[in-house]
């Protein structure tokens, strides 16, 4: 897992097999990526994540692509990508209207689709900062722009482990990481590492972690382990 790109992309499908395969594709040329399977999922994560595009389905069970772009332009000016099993020139128009910046037929080659974003991006001008972006987590709140845990006023003392770990799950927010993930991560990083970082104490990190964010940290309702596969980042 890297967490190196420059441009990070949200990929919104409710077909998980293309999630996997734009994901993974798009990793590989050297982008930041996260996946939503919903409108609803998406949402959550532009509440606290910043993407500098959209690639969008527009066929997707409840509110599809066209009414989430639509509902989306009031708010923000992230480039939006389109994609759709339907291919004709009114749909086009309509999407184009809805806000997207650019729309690309289903079935498509990987590389065309590339080819679409690093162009979008090549025209999309810089935006100035708009300000911190949080997370919330019950009474708690996450700075994701500085890296702090605060409650109300008071900040919330995170080793660096933890900051490195709260960058993880922040920048993955619904995600599932895997522990291998973690702990490949956590191996970079010369403080983390020396704080425990390693092989063995991945589990006893996010036990601490729990203890200054969860409510009940036995029974955990943000930081949650998905059995077999990892742990995930829930925020409200």
């Amino acid at each position: 897992m890297t967490f190196q790109a420059d441009q990070h992309l949200l990929i919104i499908d409710d077909d998980e097999r293309i999630r996997t395969l734009l994901k993974t594709f798009l990793q590989r040329h050297g982008f930041l990526v996260t996946a939503a399977r919903d409108a609803a999922h998406a949402r959550r994560l532009l509440e606290g994540l910043d993407f500098n595009l959209i690639v969008m389905d527009v066929m997707m069970p409840g509110e599809d692509g066209l009414s989430l772009t639509r509902d989306l332009r009031k708010s923000i000016a992230t480039p939006i990508l389109l994609l759709t099993a339907r291919g004709d020139t009114r749909e086009r128009i309509e999407g184009l209207e809805a806000g997207a910046d650019d729309y690309l037929a289903k079935p498509f080659e990987p590389k065309e689709l590339l080819l679409r974003i690093n162009a979008i991006l090549r025209r999309t001008p810089d935006l100035p900062e708009s300000g911190p972006k949080y997370l919330s987590l019950g009474a708690l709140r996450y700075d994701h722009d500085r890296g702090e845990l605060w409650d109300g006023e008071a900040s919330v003392r995170l080793t660096a482990t933890e900051v490195q770990l709260m960058k993880i799950f922040a920048t993955h927010a619904g995600e599932v990481v895997s522990r291998s993930a973690l702990i490949e991560e956590l191996g970079r990083d010369r403080t983390a590492h020396d704080e425990g970082g390693g092989d063995r104490a991945v589990d006893v990190q996010i036990t601490r972690l729990r203890r200054k964010i969860e409510r009940d940290p036995r029974e955990p309702r943000y930081l949650q382990t998905v059995r077999g596969l990892g742990y995930m980042l829930s925020p409200d």
